[in-house]
């Protein structure tokens, strides 16, 4: 099940501002008459899910490692705050012994079907770092660390977690007193009974470092379970411990089918292309033919039939285990259960040469500026270019070092220099390869005449006109959506 994830479009997110986010863990909440409930905690992107497709995280990986980076920090700076809706899944112990699988496994997830989100805040990312040091790489986070009304559960993982996580910083952070550091230091008052150590910060007051004592009036101390003070579920066990995996542990597939059940048609095919890729880098033969016929035909028929066709296999048909998910499809777990509700921070990326139509630039500029979009004139150079009628345009970039697989779409100046853009490799270049990433592509008047150029049909994507007002508001749609996947089944024939 979580190979299906490492192998889908969830693991090259289009940036840090798009990615969903749910704990492998499950916890429990205690309420004020000291009830428990299990829940499952889930940060979901108001900017919507968003994704590259494989040729475009490849590229972005060596042309601009810090690609991922900058976009949040530039985010921020912008003011366009990334922000997370954090909700909950909230169901009894009576409940989870009624699904076909156990939710302390971290393998796991809680179908929405089963479960509702329920709301309950949100997140939001307001002021980059003053210190990237002292305020990131000194961060301690901890699973242990929780708040009243937070508790436990017996979820074997996250058990071995609250210990190791500790350990860790204690090497990490070179001292116990890891909490006394400025960024992982409570906010509100707190006190306790621990003393001195290596990095001491704290001057204590009084002379006990124990509980209970007779010379500090008893402080600090515990706080008192019959005034209110929050305590742990009292959880009944009336069984043998055992060092063993539990047996409902032992459905490797049901999820996995589910996920990939569950998933839209380009997504499925997504997977398919990365299991066929990573496996044709394996050499022995008998391994690519396990993993086909003990993995993937359990998983699901057509991904194991397509994957072993690319590899020259024969798939055994037979699946190993009848395990089947209650929940046939589960609309949740694809991407585009999580559409983006505006162009905020969206990169546009405007091309011009000598002879552009300032105009024709000012426009998209002003109107990506009213969207809290970014807009960027990239140019053969990063000298200003001379427009038609002899202005200077500003640019912010140059073409060849600016590229299409950091913008989600790109408008075509028009000008007096079809011929100029005909003759630049760079240029042209570039709107084949924004193309051939399905993402939006505007054409302004005489640059229609590039569809022919190019061999290329308009689609839903593709936006031409003379005036760039005009079609602006499908162009703005079609980066909401963020890809035209409909386009993958004609881009083979472009030659880029």
């Amino acid at each position: 099940h979580m190979t299906t994830w490492v192998m889908s479009d969830r693991a090259i997110p289009r940036n840090l501002r798009s990615i969903q986010g749910f704990g492998v863990h499950t916890f429990r909440l205690i309420n004020a008459q000291g009830k428990a409930h299990l829940v499952k905690f889930h940060w979901t992107p108001k900017q919507g899910v968003a994704q590259v497709v494989w040729d475009e995280a490849l590229k972005l990986n060596g042309k601009d490692p810090d690609f991922h980076r900058r976009d949040l920090w530039d985010a921020i700076e912008n003011g366009n705050y990334p922000e997370w809706e954090l909700g909950a899944q909230i169901f009894t112990e009576e409940e989870a012994a009624q699904w076909d699988f156990d939710v302390l496994d971290p393998t796991k997830l809680v179908p929405e079907e089963l479960v509702p989100v329920t709301p309950l805040g949100k997140f939001v990312l307001n002021r980059n770092t003053d210190d990237f040091f002292a305020e990131t790489e000194q961060v301690a986070f901890s699973p242990a660390n929780i708040v009243s009304g937070i508790d436990f559960s017996n979820d074997p993982l996250l058990q071995g977690r609250l210990f190791s996580y500790t350990d860790t910083h204690l090497h990490r952070l070179g001292t116990a007193n890891f909490n006394q550091i400025p960024i992982n230091k409570p906010v509100c008052p707190f006190h306790t009974n621990r003393r001195g150590g290596f990095a001491n910060h704290e001057v204590y007051k009084g002379k006990a470092n124990y509980e209970p004592n007779s010379v500090d009036e008893n402080w600090p101390r515990e706080a008192d379970q019959d005034k209110g003070a929050f305590s742990s579920y009292p959880e009944p066990v009336e069984a043998s411990k055992l060092r063993v995996r539990p047996e409902s542990f032992a459905d490797h597939f049901s999820q996995a089918t589910l996920h990939y059940s569950s998933l839209k048609k380009h997504e499925q095919q997504h997977i398919k292309d990365a299991y066929a890729f990573e496996l044709s880098k394996v050499q022995d033969e008998a391994i690519r033919q396990r993993v086909i016929d003990r993995v993937l035909v359990n998983i699901d028929k057509d991904l194991a039939t397509y994957v072993a066709n690319e590899l020259g296999l024969e798939p055994l048909m037979q699946p190993e285990t009848d395990q089947q998910s209650q929940v046939k499809i589960s609309e949740k777990l694809s991407i585009d259960a999580f559409k983006a509700p505006d162009i905020k921070q969206r990169k546009i990326a405007i091309l011009v040469h000598n002879g552009a139509n300032a105009s024709s630039v000012d426009a998209v500029k002003a109107w990506a500026e009213g969207e809290n979009a970014v807009a960027e004139v990239l140019a053969p150079s990063a000298a200003p270019v001379k427009s038609k009628d002899g202005k200077e345009i500003a640019v912010d970039g140059r073409q060849n070092g600016e590229p299409s697989v950091t913008y989600d779409a790109i408008v075509v100046i028009d000008g007096d220099n079809l011929d100029t853009f005909k003759a630049d490799g760079v240029a042209k270049y570039y709107v084949l390869e924004t193309y051939k990433h399905l993402k939006p592509i505007y054409l302004l008047d005489d640059k229609k005449s590039l569809l022919d150029y190019f061999g290329i049909h308009q689609d839903d994507a593709i936006f031409t006109s003379e005036s760039f007002k005009d079609q602006q508001d499908k162009f703005k749609l079609a980066i909401q959506n963020h890809r035209l996947w409909s386009r993958e089944d004609v881009i083979a024939s472009v030659p880029v």
